[in-house]
């Protein structure tokens, strides 16, 4: 037959019999891809999940740049795993009791009449209770040596004198007598020492990638040290709701070599502009966040004027839109 192979005539399968017989074959093997394909795209955005959950940890709290920082990362990590301690035993623990008392499995023992065991109950207890105490721990330790008054170190720091105004940040640098508005340039390595303010409603200073969150009140000073360690832009912002503007209440932090920051200084120095009271009122007049500006001259008593309450800068609703 020319090695062609042909199907005996009892067979009863001529052509049109194999295709119809091949056909389902064909069709069977249609499932199986498209759930490979589904497989396939579960996985793909699974993963897409998980690298932007991986890229938001930066330029946040999760990658931070300096020792306040650093400490209150470890204390997240810390906490987070004694916690996980907890409810990733309490998961699985649920998902074998479920399957354990199925209603197919004949060796669970069905006890009606069951309603104490002290051994149970002192493992009830006694783990919370050693969460308890391990996450106080952490928070009073904590707490004492990231106290925002506390300084770092016994270096001399870097003052700076921080006015929140509606709804821009006011920086002044006491020391070299000039002042920056929306923008924060401090040298690397340096502590830095804030005194903070604010003019009319309370607002909240945060850089996140340098550590701790204070709040500027009226009529009243807080205090707050950090460091950046590395040379880098880094975003500050307000993190409590005051008023119309505060979504745009944000600053940039230049973190610089101490020579570039020792160069920033001289180049402010040298131009123009001087803030003094009548400048200042001004400028504390509501305004929604503009371009930063630098000051060569400031009032040496500008900041205490504030943060003592002596200079009019409430306004009303009718003045703040």
């Amino acid at each position: 037959m020319g090695g062609r192979e042909v199907c005996p005539p009892e067979w009863g399968m001529g052509r049109e019999s194999i295709v119809q017989h091949d056909v389902p074959m064909v069709i069977q093997a249609r499932p199986r891809t498209e759930r490979a394909s589904k497989c396939s795209r579960a996985a793909s955005f699974g993963l897409a999940g998980v690298c932007g959950l991986l890229a938001s940890c930066g330029q946040g709290v999760l990658d931070p740049h300096g020792p306040v920082g650093q400490a209150e990362r470890i204390i997240l990590s810390d906490a987070t795993a004694i916690m996980l301690a907890v409810v990733g035993p309490v998961i699985a623990l649920t998902l074998i009791f479920a399957w354990w008392f199925r209603a197919g499995n004949k060796r669970a023992k069905y006890r009606p009449d069951w309603e104490y065991s002290g051994r149970i109950e002192m493992i009830i207890w006694s783990i919370p209770a050693l969460v308890i105490l391990f996450l106080g721990g952490i928070a009073w330790i904590s707490s004492h040596e990231l106290d925002p008054p506390r300084p770092l170190s016994a270096r001399p720091a870097l003052e700076v004198e921080v006015i929140a105004l509606d709804w821009r940040w006011l920086f002044i640098y006491p020391e070299h007598g000039i002042a920056s508005l929306n923008r924060l340039a401090v040298p690397t390595g340096v502590p830095i020492h804030f005194k903070l303010t604010a003019t009319s409603v309370m607002n909240s200073f945060f850089i996140p990638q340098l550590g701790s969150q204070i709040y500027c009140m009226p009529g009243m000073t807080t205090q707050l040290n950090l460091q950046a360690d590395d040379a880098a832009t880094y975003q500050g912002l307000s993190a409590q709701y005051s008023g119309d503007g505060f979504s745009d209440m944000r600053f940039t932090v230049e973190a610089t070599s101490p020579e570039e920051f020792q160069q920033w200084i001289d180049r402010t120095r040298a131009q123009e502009g001087a803030l003094n009271l009548s400048t200042f009122v001004r400028l504390a007049k509501p305004a929604h966040a503009g371009a930063p500006a630098t000051y060569s001259r400031v009032d040496p008593e500008l900041f205490q004027e504030v943060a003592t309450g002596r200079l009019a800068t409430r306004w009303s609703p009718e003045e703040a839109r």
